[in-house]
């Protein structure tokens, strides 16, 4: 069969990555891809908000299944076009992403239907915002309640702070119309876990654990990116947070998006705070995460396409989802300056020593083909994935990689998995 993956980045690397592995699949192509990605796809040069270049092509090429990486897309309603032209598309529809395309809604859904998730208010007056600020107990979170490249949630420990940043998102419109709407909310404490699964609108399979590191520079300091580097599993999600969250969350979420006439079939990332009072959920996403993916698939045994496929027709109920006894750690190489500003255009060395080695991998993010071989072309360039017997194990090989790349301006966290320590 041949494939189409919408998007560009780590993460989709890794689902090109695990494609290529089924015996399905003939042929892969990548719309935009990366240098990375064409080295096992064919990358066409459409961009993911390209809906009708993406149809067309499609059609034209008889692809069989597109995998939808990226939000934006999913929110913007692709997975409805595809299907609208009789193509199979892995992604929820866009009534069903809305779980991660409005934090608002989100939020909404979670009070409704008794699944825990911190207290908040929604507000689309910034007035409205700034008063209810007045009374309100520090610190607190503020959330741009539309997609925001993840950057969109700013954390205030006092009143001046959380003034600026209600005028920076709804007044200043610093992440554009993500900021019309804006959710206040209670600050949580304890560990936070990612956790991804696969839903097919009635049935919710959990994928194993994992954890994030989303601050720019060592010890958790600086500012929010996109995720510098992550390990799975979690040694935090013990088998009662699984269970608690089997309980009240997850199948939950499913449930009451089909009450709410909002089937979802595809991937729900569920970002998870440990608090003292129990699991509560931080954020949905409504695809695999970034870095997630690139710890959490290399250690999937199941074909993906076999559970795409049944996400779609809905039989997921039938699959048994399985994942190696072992670790994952990924690191992010990337330039330094993000996510502020950062030089692009420097070779890159050393891409060549994870040939044909089984438990390194290196998933290309911001890089793109020269005359002199890959270079550098975004603020995350590359996630160095290890896998280990366990997480310390995993942690070791990851940072030893590291040390095979070289370019410009490189730089990286260097205490990425440090929690697994602490367990």
């Amino acid at each position: 069969m041949k494939v189409l993956i919408v998007g560009s980045g780590g993460r989709e690397h890794a689902i090109a990555h695990s494609v290529a592995k089924s015996e399905k699949v003939d042929k892969i192509f990548c719309a935009p891809g990366n240098a990375g990605i064409g080295e096992i796809a064919e990358c066409v040069a459409i961009g993911a908000m390209e809906f009708d270049k993406i149809v067309d092509f499609a059609k034209n090429n008889n692809i069989d299944l597109v995998i939808v990486g990226m939000d934006d897309p999913l929110v913007g309603g692709l997975v409805d076009e595809l299907e609208k032209a009789g193509i199979r598309t892995f992604g929820p529809r866009k009534n069903a992403a809305i779980l991660e395309g409005s934090k608002a809604f989100s939020k909404d859904l979670m009070k409704k239907y008794n699944i825990p998730t911190a207290a908040y208010e929604n507000f689309d007056d910034p007035n409205k915002a700034l008063e209810y600020l007045e009374t309100a107990k520090f610190p607190i979170v503020l959330k741009a309640d539309g997609l925001a490249l993840g950057k969109g949630v700013l954390i205030c420990n006092t009143l001046e702070e959380a003034k600026d940043g209600v005028k920076s998102i709804m007044m200043d419109k610093k992440f554009g119309t993500a900021g019309n709407q804006m959710v206040i909310e209670e600050f949580m404490t304890g560990r936070e876990v990612s956790v991804l699964s696969f839903v097919d609108g009635k049935t919710i399979k959990i994928m194993s654990s994992a954890q994030d590191h989303k601050r720019a520079k060592d010890g958790d300091e600086g500012l929010n990116t996109g995720g510098m580097g992550t390990f799975s599993p979690s040694p935090f999600y013990t088998k009662e947070v699984d269970e608690f969250c089997k309980k009240y969350i997850y199948q939950a979420t499913v449930d009451a998006m089909a009450a709410e006439g909002r089937e979802f079939k595809g991937v729900i990332f569920f970002g998870l705070m440990l608090t003292e009072d129990g699991p509560k959920v931080l954020e949905y996403n409504a695809r695999f995460g970034d870095p997630e993916a690139q710890v959490v698939l290399p250690r999937m045994k199941n074909d993906l396409i076999e559970v795409a496929e049944a996400c779609i027709d809905g039989t997921l109920d039938q699959v048994d989802l399985q994942f190696e006894d072992n670790a994952a750690v990924c690191v992010v190489l990337a330039s330094d300056g993000y996510p502020v500003s950062y030089e692009k255009g420097f070779v890159i060395k050393g891409l060549e020593s994870f040939d044909d080695k089984d438990d390194y991998y290196v998933f290309h993010a911001g890089t793109k083909k020269a005359n002199d071989g890959f270079v550098t072309n975004g603020g995350r360039v590359l996630g160095v994935t290890a896998k280990g017997k366990d997480l310390k194990d995993a942690r070791r090989k990851a940072y030893e990689a590291t040390e095979w790349i070289d370019f410009e301006n490189k730089y990286m966290r260097h205490d990425i998995g440090k929690a697994i320590d602490e367990a």
